[in-house]
């Protein structure tokens, strides 16, 4: 058996030996696994803003890597919907989908989110997740189910969708579409939802059912002609208000590019200037960028505008005489004699003088065969300062998500997880993913739940899923060109709809309101703020810590009285219960620290003036866990105060830890040994002996005299 620091360092060394039906167990799963994971792969690719391939790549190093450094031995680790989810909510905003820069940030996110887990494991500080309370991630993983089905509507119905930075704004606009749903593509999804749900239903297709239902509606698609996209010239468009209105959108996006390179090159200058201290030059500088971002804003708003009208237009392509082919025409201002192909296209995107058109359903076209390339991310200020907050996040989420899945599966199989190094095994897939193109991965419910249930018995299951997806890039995916984007995003549509649970909602909300509140909250604002996911979770936690710090300021301080069987209880609970007039007894529930101390003492100084001829006033203490310096001081103050107005401070039921920090600081000797026991009873009767004949007819201590 290896010794203790090289399975530090290599926790996979801890599989070894392996018997042959173990690895055998593990190839079978492994294979299963990735037969299920590939397009669930590209599906989340395609929620991710990134080309569907890279889905594939997310897969591949991840995979191996998540598996040889954590602690679990059946945790899948790769694409899944929230992270991919998430991952678009932090890139989008500062680049544009599919586009060179958009992937290259998407990496950059990959590398910082790999590098948090990599040191919160490093040093030890897997409780951090523990900040993240459950109803923050109940109200978050509600949220983000629902953003995810919504973002797929265009997908799903083949309607043009606008991107902004208010994603609900966006899916308002989309609905106006809806009269445009392409039918074949609202055909496709129908099929593939009631093929997938039809599978499931046979538990010896269940666990294929996606890869089924690809297949048939890939092979589907390429029998019936699916697919039908062209790319035109701008200069082709006959009818003159539309080609005056796709010109001035083409010309309008490169005037942004050109302006954004320009502000990009400013905030290097501005850098500079900061790090000369040229304050002049680092005023005119900023004031130049403000301009430019002003310019940016008012020609994206132009271009909004312009874009929700070209996705209203629809056009048809003559076919026929020697100066109609390849012209198009707005398909409602067609003049009599035009020949055409009969079809509807729209223009699904405008770039450098060209329009692509789309007259069918959408496919996943050309995968690139071959494995991904090494890559190393660009690395950047800027990009860094402005993805940082969502990494961190991202990095949160994707490891609760993690062990929460690890831990069951460990459950189950009497495996112990180290969150530690499930946090370090994570970094080291993301770190190694983003040098090999993938986008930030996490452990998958799906994908572990099939290892699992196809007989995992090591990591080696997901070594052999990420050389099935290696395999899959070299060889396979020339098959996946016309599979259905319809499709996908129905296997998006299904694996998210578990994560709608209004009943965990309501079960949170009935077993803590302020929970509840925490919960709808986080809801609430990771709906309203998307795409910015990270301010739902955010706020969520700053919610949560605040509720908690309220409650632990005011703990619930109970004046005591005595019960028909001896004890002592709450007068709130109880008001008809006996009490002592020489005696006031109270019960303190919480921890004494900077924070409550003034509740603590006002409750003190409230008992003492509501009975002033009380001369003892007893502190039960079994429920105070901690003190601080703060409490102690307190504490030292109160008893001189008290005794100086002739009441003496007793306690009961301290624990060591208050002992300790009572006797380290003199504290003990002051309130003296004689006034503080081991329980309420002995503190009592040690009163009711002082007290003597005082007490004959007091009813705070009948029974003790009983006794």
């Amino acid at each position: 058996m290896p010794n203790k620091l090289l399975l530090r360092f290599f926790p996979f060394l801890q599989w070894f030996p392996v018997s042959f039906i173990i690895l055998r167990g593990d190839l079978i799963a492994g294979i299963t696994g990735a037969l299920v994971l590939v397009p669930k792969a590209m599906a989340y690719a395609q929620l991710s803003g990134l080309p569907l391939y890279y889905g594939l790549y997310t897969a591949f190093v991840p995979a191996i890597l998540g598996a040889l450094w954590g602690s679990s031995r059946q945790l899948s680790t790769g694409p899944v919907a929230i992270i991919s989810l998430m991952t678009a909510a932090a890139v989008t905003p500062l680049a544009l989908p599919q586009t060179e820069e958009y992937i290259g940030l998407a990496l950059l996110l990959t590398l910082l989110v790999g590098l948090i887990q990599l040191t919160l494991g490093v040093v030890k500080l897997g409780t951090i997740v523990n900040f993240v309370s459950h109803p923050v991630i109940l109200g978050f993983m509600n949220a983000a189910a629902i953003i995810i089905g919504l973002s797929q509507i265009d997908l799903l119905l083949g309607i043009p969708k606008g991107r902004s930075d208010f994603f609900l704004k966006d899916i308002w606009e989309m609905l106006h579409y809806l009269p445009q749903t392409h039918l074949p593509t609202l055909a496709m999804t129908i099929f593939s939802l009631l093929l997938m749900l039809a599978l499931k239903k046979v538990s010896v297709l269940a666990k294929a059912s996606v890869l089924i239902a690809v297949v048939v509606t890939t092979t589907f698609s390429f029998i019936i002609g699916y697919e039908h996209k062209a790319i035109e010239h701008i200069d082709n468009i006959v009818t003159p208000a539309a080609r005056q209105l796709v010109t001035d959108y083409d010309a309008a996006a490169l005037r942004i590019v050109e302006l954004s390179a320009a502000a990009t090159r400013l905030s290097g200058q501005l850098r500079q200037a900061e790090k000369e201290r040229d304050a002049r030059l680092a005023a005119d500088l900023r004031h130049q960028m403000d301009l430019l971002r002003l310019d940016i804003k008012s020609l994206e708003a132009e271009n909004g505008k312009r874009m929700h009208a070209i996705r209203r237009l629809y056009f048809a392509r003559g076919t026929a005489g020697e100066n109609m082919a390849g012209r198009i025409y707005q398909a409602d201002a067609l003049r009599e004699g035009i020949v055409t192909d009969g079809r509807k296209w729209h223009i699904k995107k405008i770039e450098k003088g060209e329009i692509h058109l789309v007259g069918g359903g959408d496919v996943v076209g050309r995968v690139p065969s071959g494995l991904p390339s090494f890559r190393l991310p660009i690395l950047s200020l800027d990009g860094v300062l402005q993805l940082l907050t969502a990494a961190l996040v991202i990095s949160l989420v994707a490891f609760m998500e993690s062990i929460s899945m690890a831990k069951a599966m460990a459950s189950k199989n009497k495996q112990r997880i180290d969150p530690n190094q499930e946090l370090i095994g994570q970094g080291m897939a993301n770190i190694g993913g983003s040098l090999f193109q993938a986008y930030p991965a996490s452990g998958s419910f799906t994908g572990s739940a099939i290892n699992m249930q196809a007989g995992a018995r090591t990591g080696f299951a997901m070594v052999f899923n990420g050389i099935f997806v290696a395999a899959t890039l070299l060889f396979l995916t020339p098959l996946l060109y016309h599979l259905p984007k319809a499709v996908l995003a129905s296997i998006i549509l299904l694996a998210v709809a578990g994560l709608i649970t209004p009943q965990s909602l309501k079960h949170t909300w009935k077993a803590s309101r302020p929970d509840g509140i925490v919960a709808l909250v986080t809801f609430t604002v990771t709906l309203l703020a998307a795409p910015h996911l990270d301010k739902g979770i955010i706020i969520g936690v700053a919610l949560s810590i605040g509720l908690y710090l309220y409650r632990t300021m005011a703990p619930r301080v109970a004046v005591l009285g005595r019960h028909d069987d001896g004890t002592l209880r709450d007068l709130k609970v109880n008001p008809d219960l006996p009490t002592s007039p020489l005696v006031t007894a109270i019960r303190f529930d919480g921890s004494l620290y900077f924070a409550n101390i003034a509740h603590f003492e006002d409750a003190i100084l409230e008992s003492v003036a509501e009975k002033k001829e009380a001369r003892y006033l007893l502190v039960v203490g079994d429920a105070i866990n901690y003190i601080d310096s703060s409490g102690e001081e307190m504490i030292h103050h109160l008893v001189s105060q008290l005794r100086g107005s002739g009441v003496e401070l007793v306690f009961s039921g301290l624990k060591k830890q208050i002992l300790d920090v009572m006797r380290a600081t003199g504290l003990y000797s002051l309130i003296g040994e004689q006034n503080i026991f081991p329980t309420e009873d002995l503190a009592l009767a040690a009163i009711f002996q002082r007290l003597g004949e005082e007490t004959e007819n007091d009813a705070l201590f009948t029974s003790l005299k009983k006794r």
